[in-house]
C-alpha cells in the first residue's frame, strides 16, 4: 500500500456534538440521512451557490433564508480537526505514504477546511464541488485515480458511508469503513493496517 485516500467529514473535520444545542443538530440531522436531500447533494457538486441552498433549506425546514444562510455560516465555523486522526495523518506521513483527499464538499467548506493546519499533509484533493460528481457516482473514483496517476491495489480509501466504501471497492480499491462513532478506535486499527 502506498496511497492513502481520505473523506473529510466526520474523518478528519467534525462539529464537537457538546458544542452543539439540540436545536442545531435537529436543523442538520439531514446530513445523516442516506440518501442526503437533493439540495444538499446539489450544493456538493457545485451546482447550487450558497444563497441557493439557504434558500432550499429554508424551505426545507419552514424558515426563512437569512435565518439558513446564518445556520451554514456557523455549522462552516464548528468543523473541528479530529485529534486521532491528525495524528495519524502525521504518522503516515512520516512513514513515506502518499496521502490524499476525496470528499463531497461545498464550496464554502471546503475553502474554511483548507486552511485548517492538517491539510498542508495532503498531497492532493479531489473535491466534489470542483468536479461536479459526488460520491458514491462512479466518475469520481476515476478522477482521483487518473488525476494521481495512482493504482488501485496500491491504494486504501476512508470513508465513513457504507456507500462510498462500496464504490471505492468496485474499482478495486482498498477500503476502510470509519467509525464515525469511534474516531480513536477506527484510528488505531488503520493504524495495524498501515504502520
Amino acid at each position: 500500500m502506498k496511497n492513502v485516500v481520505f473523506d473529510l467529514g466526520r474523518v478528519v473535520f467534525a462539529q464537537d456534538p457538546a458544542k452543539s444545542t439540540a436545536e442545531f443538530k435537529q436543523f442538520f440531522s439531514y446530513v445523516s440521512l442516506t440518501p442526503m436531500p437533493q439540495f444538499w447533494v446539489d450544493y456538493d457538486m457545485g451546482v447550487l451557490s450558497i444563497d441557493q441552498v439557504a434558500a432550499e433549506l429554508a424551505v426545507y425546514r419552514g424558515v426563512e433564508p437569512a435565518f439558513a444562510r446564518e445556520m451554514i455560516q456557523i455549522a462552516i465555523g464548528k468543523q473541528e480537526t479530529i485529534a486521532p486522526t491528525a495524528e495519524l495523518i502525521a504518522d503516515l506521513k512520516q512513514a513515506g505514504y502518499r496521502l490524499y483527499v476525496l470528499s463531497n464538499m461545498s464550496r464554502e467548506f471546503i475553502d474554511f477546511l483548507r486552511e485548517q493546519e492538517v491539510y498542508a499533509n495532503f498531497d492532493g484533493d479531489v473535491v466534489s464541488c470542483e468536479v461536479g460528481v459526488v460520491k458514491p457516482m462512479p466518475e469520481i473514483y476515476d478522477v482521483l485515480l487518473e488525476r494521481f496517476s495512482l493504482e488501485p491495489s496500491e491504494t486504501i480509501f476512508i470513508d465513513d458511508r457504507r456507500e462510498n466504501i462500496d464504490a471505492a471497492e468496485a474499482k478495486g480499491i482498498s477500503a476502510f469503513h470509519f467509525d464515525r462513532n469511534d474516531y480513536a478506535g477506527s484510528c488505531e486499527r488503520l493504524r495495524e493496517i498501515l504502520l
